[in-house]
């Protein structure tokens, strides 16, 4: 991706003033086009399955499918875009389960409009980004424990599995499922 290109972003988040927010960012950049928006996790597989954008900023806790599922499943049918996450969450295992998942990158919400601007170009280039603060503590973390890894039971399941598992825990019957 050049500079000159335009680059397409969708946005996911259940917050429609955060959403609002992220496009008024991107509309003041001329390099960018917005594809599309979603305010839940099923909502933003489908908008990538249609508008195939460059990037995808998506954040976490989505109701009807988790972020990390989102990921999961965009990167797996439509590895062409590139996710980016947009959290609140500074915890290791979201991170790292995140960039397990093939997240590009990792920004925290209290960001500002300049590195969520890089980020994004970053991830659309083909390159990772970590912000500042979680680049370094996974840089301490690997130097502390360099090697380790285990095997989720999660990543086991099927896309399937994972949404009714999904379902079933915020609530659904197994007939509504």
């Amino acid at each position: 991706m050049t500079k000159t290109e335009t680059i397409t972003v969708a946005l996911a988040d259940d917050h429609h003033i955060v959403r609002q927010g992220l496009r008024l960012v991107l509309e003041r950049e001329g390099e960018f086009e917005l594809a599309g928006e979603a305010g839940d996790g099923l909502a933003a597989v489908k908008l990538v399955e249609e508008k195939r954008p460059n990037v995808l900023v998506v954040d976490l806790m989505l109701p009807r499918l988790h972020g990390l599922e989102v990921i999961k499943q965009v990167k797996k049918s439509f590895s062409e875009t590139h996710c980016l996450v947009l959290s609140m969450y500074s915890d290791e295992p979201f991170v790292m389960e995140a960039m397990r998942n093939g997240a590009s990158g990792y920004l925290l919400k209290d960001c500002d409009s300049d590195e969520f601007l890089k980020a994004i170009r970053t991830v659309a280039s083909g390159k990772r980004y970590l912000t500042e603060v979680l680049a370094e503590r996974a840089l301490s973390g690997y130097l502390e424990h360099p090697g380790k890894s285990s095997l989720d039971v999660y990543d086991t399941l099927t896309n399937r599995e994972r949404t009714v598992l999904q379902l079933a825990a915020e609530g659904l019957s197994s007939s509504k499922i």
